[in-house]
């Protein structure tokens, strides 16, 4: 073959390995629009932290809509479920919801993963998780420490803190305001997807969010409820648990501690609820004060579970053999900190 026919050959494969080094390298993915459906956002080569945290891919959230509020005409997820050994019971119908209290979100580590009602969570999707409202409904959540408010659909469970009333996706937690925080106080309120495009002087559009014509619409006859079965769901003890940045410890819930002495440690959890659970256990099982000492280990709170204080090192291990015949864990010799 000629030097003359080689040139060009050359050519059509340098491009062609250029073109294969770009596609192997490519940029993440952009934000899918609501009435896309194919896939998520982020990289392709997506891989789930241990931790959950925020993407390392970067999207511009003001770009992000808010969630339209629907009708939903099918079955709704609404039974009581157990988590931690606690019941809870959702009600069915979420138009007149509204409640104040502490908000959170969850990122990275639930990114792509099936949510309660079987939809796949998108931490750049306008979504919220909720401990008692049905799946599916819609809220709009306000932050009141700087009055900015969007609209979500809730489609998930959670988060199972005490005192935290809703969980927001990244997204939503970027636009209210307080992603890098951790936490914000909101204002959570149901809303009539009816009553809501009312507002907006339309009618509720003919093609519903699930692609079903509006003539599905037409009522009927309501069924009387059959008693339903209670769900065991049982999140891993770190769901929904790391913040941004640490957070600061309330001391006065730790402030009966002794100041020095011996104690086991039985348990340590990012879940609070979790170790509210196992401190519950324990103190059923001995007469030995048992508490709970919070403690921000590489910007994620652990909630530790301990036993004592203790007089001595024989009375150390035969509580360490009690609690291990109760089946109630591995405690293990520590000193205040």
């Amino acid at each position: 073959m000629s030097v003359s026919k080689l040139l060009p050959l050359a050519a059509c494969m340098t491009a062609a390995l250029l073109l294969a080094s770009c596609s192997s390298n490519r940029a993440p993915q952009s934000v899918l629009s609501p009435d896309q459906s194919a896939g998520i956002s982020g990289p392709d080569d997506f891989n789930r932290p241990h931790k959950d945290g925020a993407p390392w891919w970067d999207v511009d959230v003001s770009k992000i809509q808010d969630a339209i509020p629907m009708p939903h005409y099918g079955p709704v997820k609404a039974s009581p479920y157990v988590v931690f050994g606690k019941q809870y019971y959702p009600i069915q119908d979420a138009r007149r919801y509204s409640a104040v209290g502490p908000a959170s979100w969850y990122g990275t580590k639930f990114h792509g993963q099936a949510t309660a009602n079987g939809e796949t969570y998108d931490l750049y999707g306008m979504t919220a998780a909720h401990k008692t409202l049905p799946l599916p409904s819609y809220v709009r959540v306000t932050n009141l420490e700087n009055g900015k408010t969007v609209i979500l659909r809730v489609n998930d469970r959670g988060p199972f803190y005490s005192d935290r009333i809703i969980d927001l996706s990244f997204a939503a937690a970027k636009k209210l305001g307080y992603a890098e925080k951790g936490t914000a106080r909101v204002k959570v309120e149901g809303i009539d997807p009816h009553e809501w495009w009312a507002q907006q002087g339309r009618p509720v559009p003919l093609v519903l969010a699930n692609n079903q014509p509006a003539r599905a619409t037409v009522a009927q006859p309501v069924a009387q409820p059959m008693p339903q079965v209670v769900e065991q769901y049982s999140p891993p003890p770190q769901q929904h648990a790391a913040a941004v940045v640490p957070v600061q410890i309330d001391a006065k819930k730790n402030d009966s501690l002794a100041a020095s002495g011996l104690y086991l440690q039985v348990g340590a959890f990012a879940n609070p609820d979790a170790a509210e659970l196992l401190k519950s256990k324990l103190s059923q099982a001995t007469s030995v004060p048992v508490f709970i000492s919070s403690v921000v280990r590489d910007q994620q709170i652990l909630h530790r579970v301990r036993l004592g204080p203790i007089s001595n090192q024989g009375e150390a291990e035969q509580l360490q053999s009690s609690v291990r015949l109760a089946n109630l864990g591995q405690p293990t010799l520590v000193r205040a900190d």
